[in-house]
């Protein structure tokens, strides 16, 4: 597409994934690969996210998409390849250990605690922090960006909706302030109508400026509000380039939306 045929919405567009494209690289993963036992789940996988960016990784189920977050995140031994975060290698180090420099994920399953309320559980989030005064601004935040939450701040997390504890989760991670946020699956078996409020919120996140690193089935939503994607098979990348580009790609329709 020429800039000459382009509409004004698709031309801003342009311009602003060219102006992220330009930014810092926050996470870079090279030649990655993870086993299980006998089985090679993730097969040497290379990409990158950027600062001020939504990036979607999408994949049939066992491309090896969450494992490779889990990968990222040290919640899962890697074998060869490397993971920079913030320019440095991160492989080997733990989960507990990359939150305080701000690489936290927001895992399949939510993982709330359950016998504690809202509130507690957002506490816990900043639990690495000190400053009293900005974990009660963020607190704030999370509370307006998730209203509902506010509603039943006192609440026990495990009486809510499975939707619902999706916000409290995403809203616990948003509390460790991430630099990268890591999104795996959210919105796996929730109603079409919480579906479509979590991708609201994905998006409303994405537009305060954190970066997102977006693990999605839903290959038409994910790479609707994506500034890129990439697409895993078989524990390879096959496919990655501009968002709306992969989506109006065939072979991306015709393998994940059924076209």
């Amino acid at each position: 597409m020429t800039e000459a045929t382009m509409t004004s919405e698709e031309a801003t567009r342009a311009t602003a994934v060219q102006a992220k494209a330009a930014g810092k690289t926050l996470l870079k993963v090279s030649g990655l690969k993870v086993g299980y036992g006998g089985i090679q789940a993730v097969k040497g996988v290379d990409f990158e996210v950027r600062e001020g960016e939504l990036v979607s990784l999408i994949g049939s189920n066992g491309a090896g998409k969450t494992t490779t977050m889990k990968a990222i995140t040290g919640t899962l031994p890697s074998g060869a390849g490397n993971i920079e975060f913030l320019g440095r290698s991160i492989k080997g180090r733990g989960a507990w250990d990359l939150v305080g420099e701000g690489l936290v994920m927001v895992p399949e399953g939510r993982g709330v605690f359950t016998r504690m309320t809202i509130t507690e559980n957002l506490q816990i989030g900043a639990y690495i922090r000190s400053d009293k005064a900005g974990i009660a601004s963020d607190m704030e935040r999370v509370f307006v960006t998730f209203p509902r939450l506010r509603e039943r701040k006192d609440q026990l997390a495990g009486t809510m909706s499975g939707g619902e504890q999706q916000m409290l989760a995403m809203g616990r991670a948003l509390m460790a302030r991430p630099k990268v946020l890591l999104l795996d699956e959210p919105t796996m078996g929730l109603s079409p109508i919480m579906c479509d409020k979590i991708f609201e919120v994905v998006q409303t996140v994405a537009a305060q400026g954190v970066t997102i690193l977006l693990v999605e089935q839903n290959a038409n939503r994910a790479l609707q509000l994506a500034d890129r994607g990439y697409v895993m098979e078989s524990g390879l990348i096959t496919m990655d380039g501009d968002a709306k580009e992969l989506l109006r790609d065939p072979r991306v329709r015709a393998a994940y939306l059924g076209e």
